[in-house]
């Protein structure tokens, strides 16, 4: 929390400068806002449920029938500046100074891949998810989910703060060096969990029908009461 106040603080500048391209380049608003699965709850033993802020990447343009348009129509050559130099996860600071993320952590995933997750990669939400973290440095979107979660579990078996430091600046050659593992095959975005476990022939249809009606469900029971 320290580090990040310290990060709005002297970076400040650097916000308002790419809020102001935002608004320029895709408009209002600026922020984009979704819920995504954190860290269990001790009492619940469910996974809390927060508002995760990003800078917009995106422009809204939908069809006749008022349906969004797929990414890769909607993504400009602006948005890919900022996704792929990281840019438009800076409003994430914010998340961790209220203490919803950490510096370092599994990536907080959508609540429509954390249904499809199996028990054992769940244990990921043992702690807070991170602004990156060990899949982010060994590939990030460009390897399979089952990797992706792998590196999730093998990063909290063992939580050093050497370890963690090493990520941050692993992380900072790959992201605005590198830029590696920005996406996945060409894509604009990375693929859906329920939708690759599909794709994969892993699960039926019937199955994923199902995950995704539950996840709609716990998202309608957070916008009524605010927590699950």
């Amino acid at each position: 929390m320290v580090c990040s106040l310290l990060a709005i603080l002297c970076f400040g500048w650097l916000y308002i400068i790419v809020a102001l391209f935002v608004k320029v380049k895709l408009g209002s608003p600026v922020l984009f806002t979704q819920l995504r699965p954190g860290i269990i709850n001790s009492k619940s033993g469910n996974e809390k449920i927060f508002r995760m802020y990003k800078f917009r990447s995106m422009t809204d343009e939908r069809d006749e029938a008022g349906t969004l348009l797929p990414d890769e129509r909607r993504l400009t050559s602006f948005g890919k500046v900022l996704r792929n130099s990281s840019l438009d996860e800076l409003p994430e600071i914010f998340n961790i100074l209220k203490g919803d993320m950490s510096i370092v952590g599994p990536r907080p995933q959508l609540v429509k891949d954390m249904v499809f997750m199996t028990e054992e990669q769940r244990k990921r939400h043992c702690v807070r998810p991170g602004l990156t973290g060990l899949a982010q440095v060994n590939g990030r979107n460009d390897i399979s989910w089952e990797d992706k979660l792998n590196w999730d579990l093998k990063y909290i078996e063992k939580i050093t703060f050497v370890g963690d430091i090493r990520i941050i600046f692993q992380t900072i050659i790959k992201a605005f060096v590198k830029q590696e593992g920005i996406t996945k095959g060409g894509m604009a975005t990375s693929e859906d969990l329920g939708d690759y476990l599909l794709n994969k022939r892993k699960i039926s249809k019937q199955e994923y029908d199902k995950k995704q009606d539950e996840a709609r469900k716990l998202l309608k029971i957070w916008r009524r009461n605010g927590a699950i």
